[in-house]
C-alpha cells in the first residue's frame, strides 16, 4: 500500500494520467475525428483510449513497473490501435450485412408484401397448431429456423420442412378467403 502511495506521489499511474488528461483529451480526440469523420465515433474512441489508459496506468502501479509511457504521444498510438479495431469491426460488420442483403434478395418471396393482416390472423388461427406454431415463432416472434428447431424439440431439418409445409398450408387457406397474391 505505501509502495502505490509513493508511485501516486512521484506522479506515476492513475494520477500521472490524471496530469496529462486535460491537455491530452483534445489531441486525441482531434487526432481520431479527422480519420474517421464521425464525431460520436471520435468520442466512443477517445473515450475507449483513456479507459485502456487508465487500466494501463492502474496495472502499472501495481507491477512496479515505470509508467513513463503515459504520455501524448502514447495515448495517439493506443487511439491508432482503437481506430484501426473499429475498422476491422466496421468491415466485419458491413460484410455480414452484404450477406443478408444477398441471401434476403435470393430467398424474397413477394407474396409476403400483399397479405391482409386482419385475414392473414383469421387464416393463421385456422390452420393445424403445429403449422401455426412454427409459423408464429418464425415470422411473427422473428426467430430463426434453428431457434425454432430448439424451441419445438425437432431438427433443424425437420423444421425446415415443417415451415414448407406449413407456408403451403398457409398460402392455400389465404387464397381459399380470398386473398391472393396481386
Amino acid at each position: 500500500m505505501e509502495d502505490d502511495q509513493q508511485r501516486h506521489a512521484k506522479g506515476e499511474g492513475p494520477l500521472q494520467l490524471s496530469a496529462i488528461y486535460d491537455s491530452a483529451l483534445p489531441e486525441v480526440y482531434h487526432y481520431l475525428r479527422a480519420r474517421c469523420g464521425s464525431t460520436a465515433v471520435a468520442e466512443e474512441l477517445t473515450s475507449a483510449t483513456f479507459v485502456q489508459a487508465a487500466l494501463t496506468a492502474s496495472n502499472k502501479t501495481t507491477s512496479n513497473a515505470s509508467a513513463s509511457e503515459l504520455c501524448v504521444p502514447w495515448l495517439i498510438t493506443v487511439a491508432r490501435h482503437k481506430l484501426i479495431d473499429h475498422w476491422r469491426h466496421q468491415a466485419v460488420v458491413e460484410r455480414g450485412m452484404a450477406v443478408i442483403e444477398q441471401e434476403v434478395s435470393e430467398f424474397a418471396d413477394p407474396w409476403t408484401e400483399v397479405l391482409d393482416r386482419e385475414r392473414a390472423s383469421q387464416v393463421l388461427a385456422a390452420i393445424p397448431p403445429h403449422y401455426r406454431g412454427v409459423l408464429t415463432l418464425r415470422y411473427l416472434d422473428d426467430l430463426s429456423v434453428p431457434a425454432c428447431a430448439e424451441l419445438l424439440g425437432r431438427s433443424v431439418h425437420a423444421t425446415e420442412s415443417l415451415l414448407v409445409r406449413a407456408r403451403q398450408a398457409f398460402r392455400s387457406a389465404y387464397e381459399a378467403t380470398g386473398g391472393r397474391n396481386e
